[in-house]
């Protein structure tokens, strides 16, 4: 069944008082228009869930390049008992390789540098690089089974985040947004941020577009600085009461186009007009972190009170939902350690262990982490083998795909469980498999959405997040 309306019922309440004798639309039009404006802002297509949710809102904490398992959740002391030796062909399996180590003469087995210990209730094993997460890791589901399809980077990010290798469909945060919309009208329901001064990958606004969903639904982009959206502020000389006025101008002359087209994409504009107007004064509030006291930076870090960094991402997220954002979305690039993955990855670490663990401990102290889902991951994961050379304080790993680890907190994750396990190698999955298709139908589900129903026609088929395919995860279920 198709969410979206026909053109019959996109005949609302505008077109009634517009085409009445009385011209009561003239009268009223820009009071209508705003505020018909506020609740397609807020009020998702789905109107009901379709069963009770365990999350009411989501964040995710992307960690784009590959994070290598075998660093961080996946211990595997073969790798060091067999350092240096040629990876088997009964562990490869004929597997396809990235063109940057296909051609190696020799795919050495590179063991981890760094140590793993037991923590917690649930006796999690974490990596030294990782000692904040490691204090949460009774309220954290860590899932060591992951696999996708992709073995490059452009085309498993963007499986990640829209389902489709292939760019043009829309994000998972469009269709949050477009399924449940936003449990605020002065905030978008998806909005987006990227650490400052990290490199990587490039990463494309595609990312967290809307494909072809309406555009009041691709992710809001918060930057560092003065003004965290663009052109959200008036340029010199325009008062708040200038900009009213042309605004109930253009939302005029956009009526009279949708009267005659009934294009819902005229509807789009009034609505991100209407949004960004309002957004003029509660971005600026939500940013200001004055009110915050110091026993918060000392939780996220000193570098939360530089904006831009992830820290201050990560609290930034905090506060965005405390306010009825639907979906947050963090990217920190740097991940992709090809070679000198021993010093890269301590400072990957370095630089988001101590937010991420925050985020989690602080959302539970207000007791939101309860209906709060946090995830924590990457596109893919890195191969047992060195790319490069091998010694015995340097080495690489290559782009992995078929098994890499992510964590979930909140919102009706099972706390403090390891799911799903790997061979000796961490190069094949042994058991409970999850693919990206299975792990977005089963955080639609926590958030009260059947993946097979959330759906939208576009050039003559119906679309969804999961394609055809997608498993609930039941063993990641609190």
């Amino acid at each position: 069944m198709d969410n979206q309306p026909t053109p019959m019922q996109r005949l609302n309440r505008r077109h009634f008082f517009g085409r009445s004798s009385l011209g009561l639309g003239t009268a009223a039009l820009a009071t209508l228009l705003a505020e018909d404006a506020a609740a397609a802002s807020s009020a998702g297509v789905l109107g009901e869930l379709h069963h009770p949710p365990k999350a009411k809102r989501m964040i995710s904490l992307f960690m784009s390049g590959g994070p290598s398992q075998m660093e961080l959740f996946d211990h595997k002391p073969v790798l060091n008992e067999l350092n240096g030796t040629e990876l088997p062909d009964s562990v490869r399996k004929g597997q396809r390789l990235t063109g940057m180590s296909g051609n190696q003469s020799s795919l050495p087995v590179a063991g981890s540098l760094f140590k793993f210990a037991r923590h917690g209730k649930s006796g999690t094993e974490v990596s030294e690089l990782l000692p904040h997460t490691a204090k949460i890791v009774d309220d954290v589901c860590v899932v060591r089974s992951m696999f996708t399809e992709a073995i490059n980077h452009d085309p498993a990010i963007t499986f990640m985040q829209t389902g489709s290798q292939i760019a043009g469909r829309p994000s998972l945060g469009a269709w949050l947004s477009y399924g449940l919309g936003s449990e605020s009208q002065q905030l978008p329901a998806f909005c987006v941020m990227i650490s400052k001064n990290a490199s990587g990958q490039p990463l494309y606004s595609r990312l967290w577009g809307s494909g072809f969903l309406p555009s009041t639904h691709q992710g809001v982009q918060f930057r560092a600085g003065r003004d965290p959206v663009l052109y959200l502020s008036n340029p010199p000389g325009v008062s708040a009461q200038s900009r009213r006025k042309l605004l109930d101008g253009l939302a005029e002359l956009h009526e009279s186009l949708y009267e005659q087209t009934l294009d819902p994409a005229v509807e789009s504009r009034i609505a991100q007009y209407e949004m960004a107007y309002r957004m003029q004064s509660s971005v600026p509030e939500v940013a200001d972190l004055s009110d915050e006291p110091q026993s918060t930076f000392d939780l996220y870090g000193e570098d939360a009170k530089q904006p831009g960094t992830f820290a201050a991402n990560c609290l930034m997220a905090r506060r965005l939902v405390e306010r009825g954002v639907r979906f947050v979305q963090l990217f920190h690039q740097g991940w992709d350690q090809h070679g000198g993955l021993p010093g890269g990855i301590r400072k990957q670490c370095k630089n988001t262990d101590q937010a991420s663990a925050a985020l989690v401990s602080d959302l539970k102290q207000r007791g939101m982490l309860e209906d709060t889902l946090v995830a924590w991951g990457g596109e893919f994961g890195r191969t047992a083998y060195s790319q490069g050379a091998l010694t015995a304080t340097n080495y690489g790993r290559d782009h992995h795909p078929r098994c890499y680890s992510m964590w979930f907190a909140g919102g009706g994750v099972r706390p403090g469980t390891v799911y799903g396990a790997t061979d000796d190698f961490s190069y094949n999955i042994t058991e409970n498999p999850v693919h990206v298709h299975d792990l977005n139908a089963t955080l639609l589900h926590l958030l009260g959405v059947d993946h097979t129903r959330l759906t939208y026609r576009h050039q003559g088929r119906r679309y969804r997040l999961t394609d055809v395919e997608g498993e609930l995860v039941e063993g990641i279920l609190a």
